[in-house]
């Protein structure tokens, strides 16, 4: 026998991590700086969960609430510096060494050491993401490695913080970063010409679909999982990523590509079976 409530939130992580996937592809179809696109893209995804939450929605302004804001605010934020000053390939597999920093810290802030099996599927997410970004790979700009390296600093500490406030609601938080990120993007939007239907549209589709429902999704997965399980289980969104690019624009990756996605999709699988399995017993 299995845990439902369980199985259910691994299946919400996968497909929170769907959704990340597609900023590859969206953002490529904005006409529009990259960080007036992240301050449009925050403003849409925190009108759209204000829409969302409702009434239900509690702004405590608590202490551990505005850390789990600037927390989402610095991961998002670092990580578009850091793609602008070096590799996007840099960029995205610095910040999902994410999965360390939870595994070193998470036994002291929340209690949940890490297993065998959660340092194997690093190690093998690891490996797989420098095979799959191999050709992207380019050990320059120091400033750029260091950005990406704290913004996968911001990411853990986003999870583990949400993770802490699982008795309650994080999507307050998560609605906050996204005005946070609205208001750092304000000046390039001011200075930008306005965008054009498709970008517009693209816009939409980035805060609804490729943030606010994930987010969503997030929010209510991380109460049943552990925060391991919540950044590793969603490991193949850097992978997905560039799989949309190439269905809709036409960038095809390399048979070495192919051959690190296919072992970060397989750890990632294997974890995710090997987390529900385990919530059984």
């Amino acid at each position: 026998m299995t845990d439902p409530v369980h199985r259910k939130s691994v299946g919400l992580l996968l497909l929170t991590a769907l959704g990340w996937s597609l900023g590859g592809v969206l953002l490529k179809s904005v006409d529009w700086p990259p960080f007036a696109v992240g301050g449009g893209r925050g403003l849409v995804a925190a009108l759209f969960l204000l829409a969302v939450g409702g009434r239900s929605l509690r702004f405590t302004w608590s202490p551990l609430q505005l850390a789990t804001a600037l927390a989402y605010t610095g991961c998002t934020v670092l990580f578009a510096a850091a793609t602008k000053l070096t590799t996007a390939a840099n960029a995205i597999l610095l910040q999902y060494t994410a999965p360390v920093w939870v595994a070193l810290f998470g036994a002291w802030l929340l209690g949940e050491p890490a297993r065998r099996a959660d340092w194997w599927t690093i190690a093998a997410s690891f490996v797989g993401m420098a095979v799959f970004l191999y050709d992207g790979l380019q050990f320059q700009s120091l400033t750029g490695i260091l950005l990406a390296i704290a913004s996968g600093v911001a990411f853990a500490a986003m999870i583990m913080l949400m993770r802490k406030q699982k008795d309650g609601s994080t999507l307050e938080a998560v609605i906050l970063g996204n005005l946070l990120g609205f208001l750092i993007g304000l000046p390039a939007m001011w200075s930008a010409p306005l965008p054009d239907t498709r970008s517009l549209v693209a816009l939409l589709l980035l805060g609804v679909v490729q943030l606010g429902i994930p987010y969503l999704l997030y929010s209510r997965a991380i109460r049943h999982v552990t925060a391991l399980e919540g950044v590793l289980i969603p490991v193949i969104e850097p992978i997905l990523n560039p799989i949309w690019v190439m269905l809709v624009i036409g960038e095809h990756p390399s048979p070495l590509a192919l051959l690190g996605g296919a072992i970060v999709l397989g750890a990632a699988t294997w974890r995710a079976v090997a987390a529900i399995r385990g919530r059984g017993r």
